[in-house]
């Protein structure tokens, strides 16, 4: 299959999407250059047999997420890009075009929001698997989309979407979509909030009538976006009901027709923010053709995902809780609406707000201990408060502090939900994860 014969890619940033979609691209027959502002990246791309260059002559751009093709600095590429008026494209785009030049209907399924996206993913590739249907589940989340395979008519792709990804597709249509939330979150890349929001909002501008949009109702922007979107509308809440949705209500979780399925008994899915993503997993399974009675045992058998309120040891009655992947006070939010009382562990790159917007859990904070570039002004926001607290610097000196608090009594759960980025001491969020589950399996006592 050829599906790109011919067709010019200049592929830029070779990590863990862009590597693998240049390759992808040269077997399906493109004439693929790629760069990546990394000496090492680029050698390894030469290693492969691909060829590295400048900026030439292309058809199209392939930009990896994370580098800007407008703020809060445009990459070099991506102005030579918009002066030849070529598109920049994600790598999603290239696999939607792959998959329908093969012939083939598989569905694509696509989910964002500020928070609970990647759970939402997890849980609805989990059911689909276990109804029997051919899934390929990444994006944002796991393998990059141009290392899936193309499915058969019947296959689903359920695809994170993050705004970086969303702002640069064309004529991807997802034939079920879903936006859960949203709060602010990477506002340098996108200018200012309604920025956001719009490229947010891009998941559902190529659905029509026959399509499913999942809209969550627990946050106005989100909702607000009903009035724009072209598909059949599904609203999904945590809290509240929808009577032309899917909701929760307490522990229970519903539609019209009745319940679905009892949350408290889900034990991977703790909270009024997992009552949502549950409602829209569920919402999107019964769009996608599954039968209600399965759903139920299909969510008490959700595993969870890594780094999202992960257990990952006990030393007696404390658990200890890994959230890395709570990047911004919002998420974190979620975590500690989970506790009645907990030994925090926070800190890092702070978003901007810090952590003035979780002030209404602090009276769940027996202590924190604080780590991180931005530990000082979480310390600052925390004295503000009363509410004890310790610069710590490194996960490797919080872990055994905060263990030591909760062995004296002061909670029975040690979470590590950072409200802030990793980039100042990892590599990314599940490396600080990785990092903490380590660190508390070496713990005097710990089991795991």
């Amino acid at each position: 299959m050829k599906p790109f014969l011919g067709m010019r890619v200049f592929v830029v940033g070779l990590g863990r999407a862009g590597l693998p979609a240049a390759r992808r691209l040269h077997e399906w027959g493109a004439v693929v250059t790629c760069w990546d502002d990394g000496e090492p990246a680029r050698v390894e791309a030469a290693a492969e047999g691909l060829t590295v260059a400048e900026p030439r002559d292309f058809d199209a751009l392939l930009l990896s997420p994370g580098i800007p093709h407008l703020l809060p600095s445009a990459h070099p590429s991506a102005v030579a890009a918009r002066e030849a008026g070529k598109p920049i494209l994600a790598d999603v785009e290239f696999l939607f075009r792959a998959v329908r030049a093969a012939g083939s209907q598989a569905r694509f399924v696509g989910i964002t929001g500020t928070n609970g996206k990647s759970t939402t993913t997890a849980l609805l590739a989990h059911l689909l698997t276990r109804a029997g249907i051919a899934v390929e589940v990444g994006g944002n989340l796991g393998p990059a989309a141009l290392d899936m395979h193309i499915l058969p008519d019947n296959g689903v792709y359920v695809l994170e979407m993050s705004s970086y990804m969303l702002e640069r597709i064309d004529i991807l249509r997802f034939n079920v979509a879903a936006m859960l939330n949203l709060s602010p979150d990477h506002l340098d890349r996108h200018g200012d909030m309604a920025g956001y929001r719009a490229a947010k909002a891009r998941i559902f501008a190529a659905q029509q009538a026959s399509d499913v949009a999942v809209l969550g109702q627990d946050d106005d922007a989100t909702a607000g976006l009903g009035q724009s979107i072209a598909a059949r509308l599904v609203p999904i809440s945590g809290h509240r009901a929808q009577p032309d949705g899917v909701w929760a209500e307490g522990a229970v979780l519903r539609d019209a027709q009745g319940v679905i399925a009892d949350l408290s008994r889900c034990p991977a899915l703790p909270g009024t923010h997992n009552a949502q993503n549950a409602a829209a997993a569920v919402a999107m399974a019964l769009a996608l053709g599954l039968p209600r009675e399965a759903l139920a045992e299909g969510l008490e058998a959700y595993p969870g995902l890594r780094h999202r309120q992960e257990l990952v040891g006990r030393i007696g009655a404390v658990r200890f809780i890994n959230d890395s992947k709570a990047t911004n006070a919002d998420s974190t939010a979620r975590a500690l609406a989970s506790y009645d009382r907990v030994i925090w562990i926070a800190g890092g790159t702070g978003k901007e707000g810090g952590i003035s917007p979780l002030a209404a859990f602090f009276p769940r904070v027996a202590e924190a201990f604080l780590i991180g570039r931005d530990a000082p002004g979480f310390a600052a926001t925390l004295s503000a408060h009363a509410v004890p607290h310790r610069l710590c610097g490194t996960l490797a000196e919080a872990v055994p502090a905060a263990a030591k608090a909760a062995l004296a009594g002061a909670a029975d759960v040690v979470l590590l939900s950072p409200a802030a980025a990793s980039w100042d001491q990892f590599n990314g969020f599940d490396a600080r994860g990785d990092a903490f589950r380590t660190l508390v399996r070496a713990l005097p006592g710990a089991t795991f």
